[in-house]
């Protein structure tokens, strides 16, 4: 049994060269979260999206507030 529960470590991006996005497959629905390259569009991605939980936790994960534009 814990008593306490461990603090999560917020990590940091680049937010002048990386913008957080969502995409999604059109074929299969799937969804991923990371990061895109403002400059060259390159994608790299962090984590499977399967729910909101899985999302809530990526927003915790970079303290990412707002809204999280979607690519296809």
């Amino acid at each position: 049994m814990w008593l306490f529960k461990k603090k999560k470590e917020v990590k940091q991006y680049d937010k002048e060269k990386l913008e957080p996005v969502l995409r999604s497959s059109i074929c299969t629905g799937e969804t991923t979260a990371g990061f895109r390259n403002k400059v060259n569009g390159e994608f790299v991605e962090v984590m499977l999206i399967n729910g909101q939980s899985d999302l809530d936790e990526f927003r915790e994960m970079y303290g990412i507030e707002g809204e999280i534009p979607t690519i296809y």
